[in-house]
Order: C-alpha cells, then structure tokens, then sequence
C-alpha cells in the first residue's frame, strides 16, 4: 500500500550523510520513522483490544497484519479490578514486518519511495514498551509511552530508536470497553537513525 507522507513535521538540522543515496542522517531518521508510522497507531488499537478481552492480568497476544508482508504482535499485562483508572504494559513484536511502499515527499527534490522491514528483539523482554494509563475509563482520558529498538533491512540498513509520548481521549466502543478517540491522539518524542534524530509531531 503506498502512503503519502506530508513534508508536515521537519527533521532538526545537522547530521552526517547517509547511506549510498546521499542522503543526510536526519533524513535517514525521518525515513525510518514514518517506514514505522502505520505500525504505531495498530499497536495501540491492538493494545485497547487487548485491554477490552483480558479476563486477567496477562492478554491474550494480538496480532495485525503489515500492509504488505508478515505481522506485528502486541503481549503484555493489564490492570483488573473495579478502578476506572488502569494501566497496559504492552510489548510491541515484529518478525519481517512490512507495511510496503511509503512515498516520502522531499522539500526541493524528487519525492522518492522507501519500502523497509522491521524486526524486534525476538526477547519479549527486550521488545520495545509501549505503556500505556487510562484515566477515567471509558470516556476520559490516556497517556503513554512507546520506547525501544527496531532492526531495519531494504530501504534502510541499521536500528531505529523511537522514543514516543501519547496524549488522547477515550470514548466507549459500544460494547462494555473503551478506546481511543480517532484524530484526538498527539504523538510527540523522536525517532533516531545513526546519528540521524527525527522530531515527532502529529496527531493520529
């Protein structure tokens, strides 16, 4: 599936030149990351999932397909009791993983298409933590963190480290449960290629 990206969020300024397209470490980083994009918001849709089925602390693993090629899989815990206030300490696993083609637009230059797969540490205990606090449940509000590494091959030889805040609020979904309103999520933090550093900001 091809996706535009939006020259919408800038790269901070400095940095090495990349790999055999010349490209600058920054620009790398910014490659990397939105190569990630699509997984991140099916992360954390799986991990509502997750959160909504659990019958006790540990969730039944759940998994989505990438876009083009094997699968991203969310584990981890969740709190139980009566409190409207809970937590998901949620693992974030990737074996070839490919959401296919992304069309990056470039200020100045010819837009260019990078197709990149991604792996986790196949530890699940080194996988990257996406940690999760809702607050309210199920009409409040939720805050997060999604930190870790991710193994890069095709479009991009190395290793990704994101580091990533949530803000966003919550509505019921219709069944006893609780989800994430869509377009009320903010994603701030960065994502770092080499010696590339991506600044995030968006609204998912």
């Amino acid at each position: 599936m091809q996706k535009l990206i939006g020259f919408m969020l800038v790269a901070v300024l400095g940095g090495a030149c990349g790999d055999g397209d010349d490209i600058d470490s920054n620009e790398e980083a910014r490659r990397a990351y939105f190569g990630l994009d699509g997984s991140i918001e099916k992360s954390l849709q799986l991990g509502f999932a997750g959160f909504n089925a659990a019958s006790s602390a540990n969730i039944e693993p759940q998994m989505m397909a990438g876009d083009d090629a094997s699968m991203l899989t969310i584990s981890g815990q969740v709190d139980q009791g009566s409190s409207d206030n809970k937590g998901m300490r949620l693992r974030v696993g990737m074996v070839d993983y490919n959401d296919g083609d992304v069309l990056i637009e470039q200020e100045g230059k010819d837009d260019v298409l990078v197709n990149i797969t991604y792996d986790t540490n196949t530890d699940v205990a080194m996988q990257p933590f996406l940690d999760l606090k809702l607050s309210n449940i199920p009409t409040g509000t939720f805050t997060g963190t999604l930190t870790g590494s991710y193994t890069m091959d095709g479009g991009l030889d190395g290793t990704a480290e994101l580091n990533l805040t949530f803000t966003g609020k919550l509505m019921s979904n219709g069944a006893g449960g609780t989800t994430r309103v869509p377009l009320m999520t903010t994603v701030t933090g960065t994502a770092k290629s080499g010696d590339g550093t991506y600044e995030v900001n968006l609204t998912l």
